[in-house]
């Protein structure tokens, strides 16, 4: 377990930038945090650190999964059931992609051991962040 306080936007940033380089296909990353604590922003750095900083990376909150050649952006938040989960793809993703997934805890039997699991908590004016 390894912990990070980040102090504002920028460092959060940084820190998913340096992350995303230790990443490699497959591999999965689960995103936990309240709204507005960040998940998006590490995904979203996360996808433009390995796809360019010119890469569009829109919330997946409607659309459920957005697929960036190879990394695939999962917002689990309006999943009811599990069974769903096979319908949007996450299987397929979870065995050949780098997958980031936000509100994983309805996906907690489709994750593999090795999953890194990401929690990111409020900590005074910025974010604590601690990596599993």
């Amino acid at each position: 377990m390894k912990e990070y306080i980040l102090e504002n936007v920028e460092q959060m940033r940084q820190w998913a930038g340096n992350f995303a380089k230790t990443l490699s296909a497959p591999c999965v990353v689960a995103l936990h945090g309240d709204l507005g604590m960040g998940k998006s922003e590490i995904a979203r750095t996360i996808i433009q650190t390995l796809r360019g900083t010119d890469t569009v990376v829109p919330s997946p909150t409607f659309t459920i999964v957005q697929s960036y050649d190879g990394i695939s952006h999962f917002d689990l938040y309006r999943i009811e059931d599990e069974s769903e989960l096979v319908e949007v793809g996450l299987s397929h993703a979870i065995e050949n992609d780098i997958t980031l997934i936000e509100w994983p805890e309805i996906a907690k039997d489709f994750l593999p051991e090795n999953t890194i699991h990401i929690f990111i908590t409020q900590y005074e004016s910025g974010r604590k962040v601690v990596l599993k």
